[in-house]
């Protein structure tokens, strides 16, 4: 402590900031001015520290009075303990000594039954007030430690210890004793966290003392934090951080590399940094810690990436520009570029320097280079959150500017998913190398992406929504004005019996589906606002917006696909093979994109995003139908349409087929007329009336089976079948027939000829008839049987 007269540096108070007490107290040991030059003041200052000394000598003495007192009561309590468990012993021993009287006696029983359960209640409340006050005077000693050191490292700060007339070899000491302190602090902190760690496993039940610890070490933590990060940005700005930015070559389009200060240092600067960085490292592994703890106490989990030390060094960079970024609200693509270079050009360095000073704080799991490129991304994030989307946002809402917003809107999004492109590649160029790319993409994503934006503002992410939607019909509609959008590149036009079964019931490419080119082009708009959004990090919110562009978009072609179909009206009598094949590009398109649907549902990020869309309540409550994908709906409603349609060309088929047989199959007058030869290959004659319906069945066939694809053409002709085969075993022509007439080879002529028609199909085309081949063995069992019974004719055994 200084003499009075060392004090000229600094000035004495007023007397109007000096209490009464105060100037009570210099009134009584300074009655005169001259008491100030005489032995007054050295007499006051020397009783005032004999006064302090005696006041220490006593908080000493008792400090180390309840040390000794509470040793003596935790050793009563051992003893106790053990006259306890002696006493145990003792009467185990003389209940097995005692007769049967005596066991039986009321005073034994009572021992047993009342006083032992109550001792033994006692010895476990002694027990657990021991391990309390054990605990209590742990704890009480490590924060005591604590706060000392805290107290001590910010006490060197005190006074000029940054001032420039300070020579080299008294700020490293200054340094060194500092750091020495911090460390003390962290260690304290540590061994604290280990006790409260174990004091949430062994006794829950002491909150109270864990919220008093944790109200203490957060009172410490919130005055050391904010001086650590301060000495660590001065020792920063002491080494030449930030470098100086050169704007001129990036609004030039030019990339130039800036300088790292971090690889420029040499001997103590780079000692004195390394020793800084691994110190403010250790404080936030100590405040990770205590954060795992108070998450799984309330049965949460966070995941981090950011590190105090890189965001230290991403603060006076930021500063910078946003100078920049004010200049270029205009052209956003200047801001993408400068953060890109910056980031770029520090990443290479930042590994070098500060991954081993990671190691060596033993940061488990964290990264120099995810922090450094996470720290820039939320640097880019604020600015365009603050300055730029929240324009266009406002301007969106405007229903006179909506039109202009939309194409900017769109321009920073492609920005940003570039942007975040990049940033990935900077940060898998030497990570995740036993990963997928999917796998990367998702874990980096969830920390590493612009687009976290708009997982905290939903309003935004519903404008983002229906531009994207909107921008995606008028697309659509661009390409439905070309002639060309419903027609199909066929490889099956030529050479159909060529192709072997397995490829033509293999369908993967729209080629196999024989869908139009219009069906691919939906798909591939529908896909690309799906992979727009796969970098948006929360589930949810990605699952809204694909519902929200990707999914109506869809519907919206359904509609599409429904208009078309109703514009074509078939004839009765005569339906138009054009617009026959004009209805099957449409069920081809149905199902080469159901098809589509089906195999995104079973990639894992729809799988998950079906997942949460089945936790939320919200969607619960409105009663939507359970589907067991992501796309359900949509197939479920692509498979009414599909088969709808193909139902309505088999009753086109089947009502044809009825008008131009009616005569033949509703009279008998066909029967009495004269065969005619059809063909002489066959040597078999078919009925007249009965040509003109299988020529037009066959001509439909074989026109369908050009265009439909195969899956749905193989339906389309076995319902046929079906139906033809119910329709024409309950006509006349088949039941009306009499036992014994003698036309009854006709009808087998006839019926084969039909079976023919289906034979390019099949290889049995009869087995697809089964109650016409009924009929047909019963009239030959008819026929055999009048045949015997006519007369003149002998049986022969």
């Amino acid at each position: 402590m200084d003499g009075p007269c060392s004090g000229s540096s600094s000035s004495l108070p007023k007397n109007s900031e000096l209490s009464t007490e105060q100037l009570r107290f210099l009134d009584q040991h300074f009655k005169a001015p001259e008491d100030l030059f005489h032995g007054a003041s050295h007499h006051l200052l020397t009783t005032l520290l004999r006064d302090c000394s005696n006041l220490e000598t006593h908080i000493l003495h008792l400090h180390t009075s309840l040390a000794r007192r509470t040793v003596s009561w935790i050793s009563r309590s051992f003893a106790a303990k053990n006259s306890l468990h002696n006493l145990n012993l003792d009467l185990q021993n003389l209940s097995l000594l005692t007769t049967q009287h005596g066991i039986g006696s009321k005073k034994f029983r009572r021992v047993l039954g009342v006083e032992l359960p109550q001792l033994a209640k006692e010895v476990l409340r002694i027990e657990a007030i021991r391990s309390y006050v054990e605990t209590t005077l742990q704890l009480e000693a490590l924060v005591g430690d604590l706060e000392d050191a805290v107290f001590c490292f910010m006490n060197c700060h005190t006074g000029n210890m940054f001032s420039a007339k300070l020579s080299n070899s008294s700020m490293s000491t200054d340094f060194g004793t500092k750091h020495e302190l911090l460390l003390q602090a962290i260690k304290a902190m540590n061994d604290i966290e280990d006790v409260l760690v174990d004091l949430m496993r062994l006794q829950p039940r002491w909150c109270h003392l864990l919220r008093s610890v944790e109200v203490r070490v957060d009172k410490t933590l919130t005055i050391l934090r904010p001086q650590v990060s301060a000495d660590h940005r001065a020792l920063l700005f002491s080494l030449g951080w930030p470098p100086k930015l050169s704007t001129s070559k990036v609004e030039s389009g030019q990339v130039s590399d800036i300088p790292n200060p971090l690889s420029l240092m040499q001997g103590e600067k780079r000692k004195s940094y390394s020793l800084s960085f691994i110190a403010l490292c250790a404080l936030q592994h100590v405040q990770t810690r205590r954060e795992l703890r108070q998450l799984n106490l309330l049965g949460q989990k966070k995941c981090k990436i950011q590190l105090w030390a890189i965001d230290e060094l991403v603060s006076p960079i930021a500063s910078r520009m946003d100078y920049h970024f004010s200049k270029w609200v205009d052209r956003p693509e200047f801001i993408f570029a400068l953060t890109y270079k910056i980031t770029r050009d520090f990443i290479a360095g930042i590994d070098d320097v500060l991954q081993p000073l990671i190691d060596r704080a033993r940061l488990v799991s964290y990264s120099a280079k995810e922090a450094w490129v996470s720290a820039m991304v939320q640097v880019l994030s604020g600015f365009l959150a603050s300055r730029i989307l929240r324009t266009l946002a406002e301007k969106y809402n405007d229903k006179q500017m909506k039109s202009e917003v939309m194409p900017s809107w769109l321009h920073v999004i492609d920005l940003i998913l570039t942007f975040d492109k990049q940033m990935h590649s900077l940060v898998s160029l030497e990570t995740g190398h036993f990963l997928t790319d999917s796998e990367r993409t998702e874990g980096l994503s969830r920390g590493i992406s612009v687009l976290t934006i708009f997982c905290d503002r939903s309003d935004w992410l519903k404008i983002w929504a229906k531009i994207e939607l909107k921008n995606a019909w008028k697309k659509l509609k661009t390409e439905l004005k070309d002639e060309r959008a419903w027609t199909v590149d066929d490889k099956y036009h030529t050479g159909v019996d060529l192709v072997s079964e397995s490829e033509h019931y293999f369908l993967s490419t729209r080629e196999d589906h024989r869908a139009p080119t219009i069906a691919e082009f939906s798909l591939k708009i529908a896909w690309e606002m799906i992979e727009r959004s796969q970098n948006i990090p929360a589930i949810l919110p990605r699952q809204q917006f694909i519902r929200s562009t990707a999914v109506k978009f869809l519907w919206y072609f359904f509609k599409v696909l429904l208009l078309q179909c109703k514009g074509i009206e078939f004839s009765v009598h005569d339906p138009d093979d054009t617009d026959l094949s004009r209805v099957c590009v449409l069920i081809n398109a149905a199902r080469y994109i159901k098809s589509r649907l089906q195999l995104w549902s079973d990639d894992v990020n729809f799988l998950e995003m079906k997942v949460a869309e089945e936790d939320c309540s919200s969607r619960r409550k409105e009663g939507s139908i359970d589907d067991s994908c992501f796309f359900g709906e949509e197939i479920r409603s692509l498979s009414e349409i599909e088969t709808n349609w193909l139902m309505e060309i088999i009753a086109v088929l089947l009502r044809e087929f009825e008008t131009l047989s009616c005569e033949y199959l509703q009279k008998e007058r066909h029967l009495e007329q004269e065969q005619e030869q059809i063909s002489a290959a066959m040597d078999l004659s078919i009925s007249v009336d009965f040509v003109e319906a299988l020529d037009a069945l066959r001509g439909h066939l074989h026109a369908l089976r050009k265009v439909l694809n195969q899956h749905d053409f193989l339906d389309l002709w076995r319902s046929v079948a079906e139906g033809l085969d119910h329709y024409i075993s309950c006509s006349a022509t088949i039941k009306g027939i009499p036992p014994d007439y003698k036309w009854t080879n006709q009808i087998e002529t006839d019926m084969q000829a039909l079976f023919y028609v289906f034979q390019p199909f099949c290889v049995r085309p009869e087995a697809f008839f089964p109650c016409i081949r009924q009929n047909l063995k019963l009239l030959k069992m008819n026929k055999e049987k009048a045949s015997y019974s006519e007369p003149g004719v002998t049986r022969t055994y």
